[in-house]
């Protein structure tokens, strides 16, 4: 028990100093105290039937389907009593200061409930809230709790109609601090780029997480959602850029699965043939020396290589049998696969070469 009290203490230091080095960031310099201190998640209050203000509101109760229900939710007083009062200005579509702060209540015992997120939004947009300030309080929300997308959908929304990224980003920076891969701060920031045209930006901020992290596949991503996503034809030269920094990558961690994909995936869009790179791949793995091999996702693309050269087919099936044999055995079968789909290659083109022979 003192273990678990000083690693909830710990926590609650960690997330206290999270909030304090935010709120000293260049995206609030311009807030004043009190929206600083909103930030902050609400804690517990009274009993809103003992609450005067909330006298004209008949709560909902839970219908768990009849008084003995088989498996009924064992929730606390706090949270039973709460949602009751949810459900009733729910039910009678009140837009006021008093259900904003019901919802903020909420939200702080069950950040994962979807459908108080979108009665806030409503409630925000009909009572025409400063939007600014709800971004502020969700900051700390999504510190707080960094794996629930109900935050990142609801930010969508208010963002949506702020109309203003002010701040975003270095907000999006403080939530990778934490957690470099989060998928909901990724997906989010391709929206706001999109949504807000931040294109030209944003390399700078993905080379920044690449070097510390040249393996963050999700910086590898976002990387290739920046160079290639806008929709346009990219130039040769940035396709060449691209293939010399996947190199450079690659070089650093030769067993990084993430750049190379990342340099099959750029090929693939400057249309360049995979040959192209024969001798880099060489380079990690020379099929004549097995010992020397540093990189079976090297072994890969040669095998692809030489498959599409109709007298490497030998070279093609020793780099899968490495594979399968030695560098990367627990995909074997799949391995076998691919060899057997070489050997159906060759007999299709000999038979091919016989008819037009004949």
């Amino acid at each position: 028990m003192v273990s678990q009290k000083l690693a909830s203490t710990r926590t609650e230091v960690i997330e206290a100093a999270q909030l304090d080095h935010f709120c000293n960031s260049p995206a609030l310099k311009n807030l004043n105290p009190e929206r600083r201190a909103s930030m902050k998640m609400p804690t517990a209050r009274t009993s809103y039937s003992d609450d005067p203000a909330w006298a004209d509101i008949t709560p909902i109760e839970q219908n768990d389907g009849g008084p003995n229900p088989l498996a009924a939710i064992a929730y606390s007083d706090e949270y039973s009593d709460t949602m009751g009062y949810l459900r009733a200005v729910m039910a009678k579509n009140e837009f006021s200061d008093r259900a904003l702060d019901l919802t903020k209540d909420v939200i702080r015992m069950n950040p994962a409930h979807y459908t108080v997120w979108l009665y806030r939004a409503k409630i925000l947009l009909e009572l025409k809230k400063d939007l600014r300030e709800e971004i502020v309080w969700l900051n700390g929300v999504a510190l707080k709790h960094q794996k629930n997308y109900q935050i990142w959908h609801h930010r969508h929304v208010i963002m949506e109609n702020l109309g203003d990224p002010s701040g975003e980003t270095d907000f999006i920076s403080q939530m990778f601090i934490q957690d470099s891969k989060n998928y909901h701060v990724w997906s989010y920031r391709q929206w706001l780029v999109r949504r807000f045209d931040l294109w030209d930006t944003e390399l700078h901020d993905v080379d920044a997480l690449l070097k510390d992290d040249v393996r963050n596949n999700s910086a590898w991503n976002h990387r290739y959602f920046v160079t290639f996503g806008r929709g346009k034809p990219v130039s040769d030269d940035i396709v060449n850029s691209e293939i010399d920094y996947s190199k450079t990558a690659i070089t650093i961690a030769p067993q990084n699965p993430s750049a190379w994909n990342y340099l099959r995936g750029v090929l693939r869009k400057g249309n360049r043939a995979l040959d192209s790179i024969s001798s880099f791949c060489s380079s990690f793995a020379d099929i004549s020396d097995p010992d020397t091999v540093r990189s079976s996702h090297a072994l890969d693309f040669l095998a692809d290589i030489y498959a599409t050269q109709s007298d490497k087919t030998e070279e093609a099936a020793k780099a899968l049998d490495l594979l399968a044999d030695r560098y990367d055995p627990i995909r074997a079968n799949y391995w076998h696969y691919r060899k057997s789909q070489l050997a159906s290659a060759n007999t299709g083109a000999s038979r091919g070469q016989a008819q037009i022979v004949t």
